[in-house]
């Protein structure tokens, strides 16, 4: 027997185990605790997942069902209680037993369960209908345990009576079995049955009893194929029982436990049986020869339960301090690769090969049956292709190597002939005829020759644990925190890079690169140990391998992932079993399982391509990919965003919003068009104006500014590029619109006096009419102005004018093209795309010429006099000559159309329900009306500044004549609408910019830790979107969205900001008095608990990791670093909250006990900041949402500043 390390994969600290279950698929492990809480974990990750917490006083029975989302419990409370981890609660409780339940089991496919108490039954309940459907009696002693067997219909149970039982439970099946399908001789056999039960006969009846302990028997069980049965008593025995149809025999003992035997049970996939006992050993022993193989011995914890993965090759021992998940051996097979062909061992010790071009495995070549102990698989294989040999190295016997050569022909596990043999724990080929063997009992490296013979020795730097081949001639030693080169030939160190816990070397094909993998981190380096690269990965990294292009692939327990040389890595697929990597050709993954077998597994290696072509510039090997390939998602569009690739990533999205903003972003105006049009939003059209204007592409401004209605700056813009036809145009439609002020401007443009002194006469502006034609020149016009007016002109007093000056002309018309701007050069991606030879030649002007703009709306414009007119205008909105001003920007409505009496202002109000649209109106009662009925306002002082606002931005004023008032004009979001039912007002402050400004800011003040501010912009967002419009339904869902996320900040922060208040910026509190330094702890606390961003929930838990670390709650820092390691976003966070960890989980105990659980459902209240369990009654507000407990009913939110807490309300409208 050897005592020897076993490989523990995760460990928790708790109280004492009592009870072990693994779940037959998900990485998870129950573990009921002598303190009554039942701690689901994930073994994987390590990380704790629940906690269930009914039971009263130690849990000792514990079990998943095989198929479905639950688990059953039993206690020293009497009870057995199901639960479902999906809802994680307790579904019901069994109650029957008189005294502690031992163990509770399923059975594996009726719907039972089974259980042992110490009131000296074994009990059978039916899940389903929640009742007893057995007693069995029989022992006389406390009954430690009873298990189903896992096909018969058998039941085994061990008591303190020193007794283990064999119960037949066949009648129990007949008598529950569904009767749908029974023969008319069953039925009879069923009431003849149930006519014994009246005399006696039970549904389970004692098949065998079987005696030979000594003392109490605590644990028994049966094994998964064979008639064989195990037990474990205090007598310190491991006794083996065989059984047949008619009798049971004790077969042997396993001695070597020198304190009571705990519990006891057969691998389920090899002859070993394990037993862990009160003397703090797990052992292992042989099943055929009854002799211990392995034995594992804890320092200060006695064990108390063992439990084994029903699929997969793991344990997990229950002890005083906790519990731990462990494996017995390794299950990497050893393998060697020599290019296209792979030698590897099986589980049975025999060498076989495997060809990657034939995709062929070879028959054995080789049996290693004699190399190292049985069950003890080789670690590690090299091969030397001269020679046709391979040197393996086994663990056992303090580690030894063979060398052995391969057999030309694969003729079976034949025994090897000429080998040699000698201690090592590593050993690796370094040239055809010289290979290297480590000895760490000896700490030396010998080089030797295939005789066997050593030429040289090498002492390795101190420390040295581990040796891999390095390149040609040189060695790689590896130590726990550092990884040497070593050349041979010079016996002198080349290089060291400090890296920790190196457990496999993969070189590159071309052995310029090499990967170094630990237990969570890949570090790249280069063949002179300079490091390339390095990555962190949660889950435990098992094996890796390069891609011809040198990309290394790299597989978790999960997952088969890649990282390029800059770092850069992803997922490729996910596993359904753990494998290790030893090839990638194209789309196919060669590897091996963990029962050694060869295995293919496609993949799709087009993202890692495209991100390799990315980083070396290969722009043709990217667009065939992108042409090829389906390469979508907002991974990779995020990526080429954040490398600088804008128009690599306008390939890949079908989003038109996100079209839009990376077109703009590279410039592309064609795409930038398409999609606006698309969209069809004003502030995007803005937004193309704006970078149209900037590539110097007028003929795209001039269709945003028709889009936007600007005619002013379209006058402005023909003037520009001297397009003196479009400009007369402008005039023309001016004139029909009736808006003076830009006929004005147009006929100033043009220099047309004429028009200007008859806009003046309409307007019965004479004296400006006629300073106009006197300035110009006009006699006649002038006479004819004094004649209208009355008067001579020498009644007439005039200023000095000068010469009156032409209108400005461009100097060179440039409407026919485009500005020429400075080439900024294509890049080589579009110059890659545009050699892909598209016949078709590109549109002038970005596709947009003088034809498309001018028949934008053929079938919308008015009906003119004249033929010549009507063409001139072609194309442009001229209104409606019945109501001219329908299509304006700025209407005046002060006018009889709107009825005596009545003003735009009035329409506004009739026509929606909206609380913007009737402040705009000026209908201040309604609108506060409506937002009492909507989301229950009660206080309008906060909103007084955005009514205000709102009410100012829809009205504009043109200052009339002297002591005349101003003229009125209202401001629209319907342009386009000619029903005055329809009519609404523009309102200030879009969704948009509100995102854009105060959210941005709010969420920039919690980044830069001024939460004063942060509250201030958060509560503006508030103000803000609880008086607005939007235009659809889906911008209304996201603008209430922003208000539940504008609320969660609010509350966040002023919980911080109270905590701050108490203790000022202290983080060491122990000089305040528990109260202050209790309600500061749960103030920090709390602060977690609002659904912010993740980036802003990772700085909440940092600070709350730290606060509580620093002040003795350790209990609570270890959450707050659980959840910080499992959903933070900041590596550095991460890596603070490891360490915090590892120091808390020593002592999890809190020095304070606060009112804060890690694992409860609860919201905080609003103003009190204390929690809310889910269950409690409680109110919230109509408005934000935020939860208050009930004695604020009826008081204003403290979050909004506007609504009562609990007000009825039909919920907030923004749109029509």
């Amino acid at each position: 027997m050897n005592t020897s390390t076993m490989l523990t994969k995760f460990e928790s600290k708790s109280s004492r185990a009592k009870g072990i279950a693994f779940h037959p698929k998900r990485p998870w492990i129950l573990v009921s605790l002598h303190s009554s809480t039942i701690q689901l974990w994930d073994y994987r990750m390590g990380t704790l997942i629940d906690r269930f917490e009914e039971h009263d006083g130690p849990v000792r029975g514990i079990d998943f069902h095989k198929t479905q989302p639950l688990f059953v419990s039993g206690g020293d409370d009497y009870k057995i209680k199901v639960w479902s981890y999906q809802t994680r609660r307790c579904l019901f409780t069994l109650n029957g037993h008189l005294d502690y339940v031992r163990t509770v089991f399923f059975h594996h496919e009726l719907p039972w369960i089974i259980s042992s108490s110490d009131d000296q039954t074994i009990r059978i309940w039916n899940w389903q209908n929640r009742s007893l459907i057995c007693t069995m009696t029989g022992h006389n002693h406390y009954t430690m345990c009873a298990q189903f067997h896992p096909k018969e219909d058998l039941v085994v149970s061990a008591s303190l009576d020193q007794s283990v039982r064999v119960w037949d439970i066949s009648g129990l099946r007949k008598k529950h079995s569904a009767p749908t399908s029974m023969t008319f001789e069953d039925q009879i056999a069923r009431q003849a049955q149930n006519q014994a039960d009246m005399f006696g006969n039970t549904d389970a009846v004692v098949k065998f009893v079987l005696e030979g302990h000594d003392r109490g028997v605590n644990w028994v069980s049966f094994h998964p194929t064979l008639p064989l049965i195990v037990s474990a008593g205090d007598d310190r025995l491991v006794k083996l029982w065989r059984m047949s149809e008619t009798k049971a025999w004790e077969v042997d003992t396993c001695r070597g436990h020198f304190q009571n035997a705990s519990a006891a049970l057969f691998h389920p996939h090899q002859d070993l049986i394990l037993s862990v006992g009160e003397d703090k050993t797990i052992r292992v022993w042989d099943l055929n020869k009854r002799s211990s193989v392995q034995s594992f011995k804890r320092e200060n914890d006695r064990f108390w339960v063992i439990a084994a993965h029903p699929e997969i090759n793991l344990f997990a021992a229950g002890h005083d301090n906790g519990v731990m998940v462990f494996k017995l051996e390794r299950e990497r097979p050893a393998s060697a690769l020599h290019q296209n062909q792979l030698f590897y061992i099986t589980k049975e010790k025999h060498v076989r090969s495997y060809d990657f071009t034939k995709n062929v495995e070879s028959p054995s070549m080789l049996s290693l049956k004699k190399l190292g102990p049985a069950g003890v698989p080789p670690r590690s294989m090299s091969y030397n292709p001269a020679e046709r040999s391979i040197l393996v190295t086994s663990p056992g016997d303090n580690g030894i190597y063979e060398l052995i050569n391969l057999p030309r022909d694969a003729s079976g596990a034949v025994e090897p002939s000429n080998t040699m043999r000698g201690q090592g724990n590593a050993a690796v080929f370094v040239a055809r005829n010289r290979f290297a063997v480590f000895n760490s009992s000896t700490s030396q490296i010998d080089i030797k020759d295939l005789s066997n013979s050593t030429t040289k020795t090498i002492k390795p730097p101190h420390g040295t644990s581990d040796m891999v081949f390095g390149g040609t001639g040189c060695l790689l030693l590896i130590a726990p925190t550092m990884v040497y080169l070593y050349d041979i030939q010079q016996k002198k160190q080349l290089a060291e890079l400090a890296v920790t816990g190196v457990k496999y070397v993969v070189w590159s094909t071309d052995g310029l690169h090499a990967a170094l993998l630990s237990k969570h981190n890949v570090t790249v380096v280069d063949k002179s140990l300079k490091q390339v690269s390095t990555l962190h990965e949660t889950i435990r990294i098992k094996s890796a391998c390069w891609d011809d292009a040198g990309v290394l692939l790299y597989s978790t327990l999960n997952h088969i992932k890649y990282t390029l040389m800059n770092g850069d890595n992803g997922i490729v697929r996910t596993l359904e079993q753990t494998v290790y990597l030893v090839r990638v050709k194209g789309r196919s993954v060669y590897c091996l399982d963990r029962a050694a077998k060869p295995k293919v597994l496609t993949i799709d290696p087009t993202e890692y391509r495209f991100k390799l072509a990315l980083v070396k510039r290969h722009y043709d090997e990217m667009l065939n990919i992108i042409k090829n390939s389906s390469l979508v998602g907002q991974s990779i569009i995020s990526y080429l965003q954040k490398k600088g690739y804008p128009e690599i990533a306008l390939q890949f999205v079908q989003d038109p919003q996100t079209r839009f903003e990376l077109a703009v972003e590279c410039g592309n105006l064609d795409v930038a068009v398409e999609m606006a049009k698309q969209l069809d939003r004003p502030q995007l059209w803005q937004r193309l104006t704006n970078e149209a204007l900037a590539h110097g592409n007028h003929q795209v401004v001039e269709m945003t500014y028709q889009k936007l209605r600007s005619f002013d700056k379209l006058s402005f813009l023909y003037l520009a590029t001297g397009d003196q036809e479009k400009l007369q145009r402008m005039a023309k439609i001016a004139d029909h619109r009736g808006d003076m002020i830009s006929r004005y401007q147009n006929s100033l443009y043009l220099g047309d006096v004429q028009n200007r002194i008859e806009m003046f006469k309409e307007l019965d502006q004479y004296p400006l009419a006629y300073l106009t034609a006197k300035a110009n020149g006009l006699d006649d016009q002038c006479q004819e102005i004094l004649e209208a007016c009355g008067m001579a002109e020498d009644q007439v007093k005039l200023p000095n004018a000068g010469a009156p000056s032409a209108p400005p002309k461009a100097i060179a018309p440039t409407f026919k093209a485009n500005w020429p701007t400075r080439a900024t050069g294509a890049s080589s991606f579009e110059k890659a795309m545009l050699a892909e030879g598209d016949e078709t030649a590109a549109p002038d002007a970005n596709g947009y010429g003088e034809d498309d703009l001018l028949a934008e709306e053929p079938e919308r414009n008015g009906h003119l006099e004249e033929a010549e007119d009507d063409d001139a205008a072609a194309g442009w909105d001229m209104g409606d000559d019945v109501a001219a001003e329908t299509e304006e920007d700025f209407v005046n409505v002060e006018s009889t159309e709107a009825g005596p009496g009545s003003s735009e202002a009035d329409l506004w109000t009739r026509n929606s329900p909206l609380a913007a649209d009737h402040a705009a109106g000026g209908s201040f009662d309604t609108a506060m009306n409506l937002l009492s009925r909507q989301i229950g306002a009660v206080n309008f002082q906060p909103l007084e500044e955005r009514f205000m606002e709102i009410y100012q931005a829809t009205r504009t004023f043109l200052p009339g004549n002297s002591g005349m008032p101003p003229l009125v004009n209202y401001v629209r979001r319907t342009l386009t609408e000619t029903d005055s039912r329809k009519v609404l007002p523009l309102i200030p402050r879009d969704l948009e910019s509100v995102q854009s400004g105060e959210l941005t800011a709010g969420k920039n003040a919690m980044k830069a830790n001024k939460l004063e501010d942060g509250v201030v912009a958060f509560k503006k967002v508030l103000h803000l979107l609880m008086v607005n419009a939007v235009s659809s339904q889906a911008q209304a869902q996201e603008a209430q969205a922003a208000i539940k996320l504008a609320a969660q900040y609010v509350l966040a922060m002023s919980i911080e900001l109270e905590r701050r208040k108490s203790t000022g910026k202290e983080t060491d509190i122990s000089s305040f008095s528990d109260d202050i330094k209790k309600r500061s702890l749960e103030l920090s606390a709390y602060f977690t608990v609002p659904a912010m961003e993740p980036q802003h929930q990772t700085l909440a838990l940092f600070s709350a990791m730290n606060f509580a670390n620093k002040n003795k709650q350790l209990g609570s820092a270890l959450g707050f670093a659980n959840a910080l390691i499992e959903r933070g976003t900041n590596a550095k966070f991460k890596e603070t909250a490891r360490k915090i960890k590892a120091v808390c989980e020593r002592s999890p105990n809190d020095a304070l006990d606060i009112e804060f659980d890690t694992f409860g459902e609860f919201d905080i209240c609003g103003a009190s900041y204390t929690p809310i369990y889910a269950g409690e009654t409680s109110f919230a507000c109509p408005f934000d949402g935020i939860k208050y407990q009930t004695r604020y009913k009826g008081t204003v939110c403290r979050v909004c500043e506007v609504c009562a807490i609990g007000a009825p309300s039909s919920g907030l409208r923004l749109t029509i």
